[in-house]
């Protein structure tokens, strides 16, 4: 939304869209490189995510996901949508096992 409403400035995103500039700034950057930013306590913690502890939950859960995404998006963007809430997702996961 940035790139395409604000030409790309964090600080014309603040104030049109109401959205953090550093956080735009960041969102920009990892769009711009590819790579994702971490912050520091997230970094440094050594605390690994979820997905690393249990990836088969976290590939059911994509697939879940995936099942209920539109066929045809609206919009050209790597990032995917559906309209299942995680309270939905998780049920039906317990319901598979």
């Amino acid at each position: 939304m940035t790139l395409k409403s604000c030409a790309g400035h964090p600080l014309m995103a603040e104030a049109v869209l109401g959205w953090g500039r550093q956080t735009v700034a960041r969102g920009l950057a990892e769009s711009r490189s590819g790579i994702l930013c971490l912050g520091a306590p997230a970094a440094c913690s050594g605390r690994k995510r979820w997905e690393e502890h249990s990836p088969q939950v976290a590939q059911a859960l994509r697939h879940l996901a995936e099942a209920h995404a539109p066929q045809a998006p609206p919009l050209r963007t790597s990032v995917t949508s559906t309209r299942r809430t995680a309270q939905a997702a998780w049920q039906a996961r317990r319901e598979q096992g």
